[in-house]
């Protein structure tokens, strides 16, 4: 009798075997494979939406809720997306065979530090089917196989999406245990990637503040933190009021429920246009989290705003809530954030080069904005291709993670009987 521990390690077992395969394969081969998935997504929408429909509604029965709702949900227009994405990673040049450092030594030894794939990548998420794609997609196009912990929220939607590239992968020569899922085993099949140290060459955890940390504290696999996004926008007291709406409202409403939306918004004591962006916030449906400077100008424009607590500071809100303050200098909002953030993205919006370049210097984050959105913190947006996660530690791999991050390196040292 198998236990949950024997299983997921034949899983990852069986996934070396695949890595060893895809190590050498080549790129016109890991190329077809994608090209494979992206018509097999295409041509079974219909089903990969009817699963997805049934999660949903069992997501809604549970109190899911609405900011992950949207990211649960793939319709047939996320799917083609989803496709289209697939096939811009076939496009991207192969990370494999990089020489990174190259040298003749003045021994007459050359040497050559050249990426190469990690071998077995674990994910661990939830809730985002569209991940289920990307991290099989990015793995394979790296020359990686790829064990998934998607989460019992997608999970009908997870099973076939993973069945058709398992499907797809195999029409073209690789083996299909190159992608795998540990669902059926629930959490207990979470924990058991997590403790596959030998088995799993990395994990990467995708979600919440809890998974996140639940991963980070428990694994016994190296693992590359994907942290919570508080972003920050500071508006300074020479910007441009126009630009200044337009970046805050896209920043923090044209999608709620990613990382990459920002969730507190700084201004600075001297812009003149504080009313009329708090006003831009409130029109579109934003419950703002003042302190008494925001409060104080909100409230001179008849904005009824909610009194910010340290918590409010602090929080991920993924919903159209912003927390707001009014800061004295470009320093102090460069001391909030440093207080406050998570690391991940913060923006700047101001028509001064000095501080511009003060605020770039000083952020410890993941990405740093001037002048731009917050939302552009994306493998794609990037042109990285479809991201499979965004980093905000400092090993290894930080901010958005494609193609080359979900690789290591090998020295090459070629001689002609060196000898030491």
């Amino acid at each position: 009798m198998t236990n949950t521990r024997d299983d997921v390690r034949e899983l990852a077992t069986k996934a070396r075997g695949a890595a060893r395969v895809l190590r050498s394969a080549s790129t016109t081969t890991k190329n077809a494979a994608l090209a494979a998935i992206a018509s097999a997504l295409e041509a079974h929408a219909p089903r990969i939406v009817a699963a997805n429909e049934r999660d949903i509604a069992k997501g809604v029965a549970n109190g899911l809720t609405e900011a992950l709702v949207d990211r649960l949900t793939l319709t047939s227009e996320r799917i083609a997306n989803i496709a289209d994405a697939v096939r811009d990673v076939a496009a991207l040049p192969d990370p494999v065979g990089e020489v990174v450092v190259g040298r003749t030594l003045p021994n007459g030894l050359t040497v050559r530090n050249v990426r190469v794939p990690m071998g077995v990548v674990g994910m661990i998420y939830e809730a985002r089917p569209n991940v289920t794609v990307d991290a099989a997609c990015l793995a394979l196009k790296s020359g990686n196989a790829v064990l998934l912990r998607g989460g019992s929220a997608a999970e009908e939607t997870n099973e076939v999406l993973v069945s058709l590239m398992r499907d797809a992968v195999e029409s073209v020569g690789i083996p299909a245990d190159a992608i795998a899922s540990v669902d059926q085993w629930g959490r207990e099949g979470a924990t058991e990637l997590m403790k596959a140290r030998g088995y799993i060459d990395l994990l990467i955890p995708r979600g919440g503040p809890g998974l996140i940390q639940s991963v980070v504290m428990n694994s016994t696999v190296p693992v590359i933190e994907t942290g919570v996004g508080n972003c920050h926008v500071f508006i300074n007291a020479d910007a441009d009021i126009d630009r200044a709406i337009a970046i805050t409202l896209n920043s923090k409403t044209h999608r709620t429920g990613v990382c990459n939306a920002a969730e507190t918004l700084l201004l600075h004591r001297d812009f003149p246009g504080a009313a009329e962006v708090l006003t831009a916030l409130s029109q579109r449906g934003v419950t703002l989290h003042a302190d008494a400077g925001a409060k104080t100008i909100a409230h001179a424009v008849g904005i009824d705003v909610l009194d910010a607590t340290e918590d409010d500071w602090d929080r991920e809100y993924l919903s159209m809530d912003m927390a707001v303050a009014i800061v004295d200098s470009v320093d102090a909002a460069i001391e909030h954030i440093g207080v406050h953030s998570s690391g991940h993205t913060e923006a700047i919006v101001t028509d001064s080069v000095a501080d511009a370049n003060r605020f770039v210097a000083s952020i410890d984050s993941a990405a740093v904005m001037v002048n731009a959105s917050t939302r552009f913190t994306d493998g794609g947006e990037l042109g990285l291709g479809a991201e499979i996660g965004i980093s905000t530690q400092k090993l290894h791999a930080r901010g958005p993670m494609g193609l080359a991050e979900l690789t290591t390196t090998t020295w090459v040292v070629e001689g002609a009987g060196h000898v030491r």
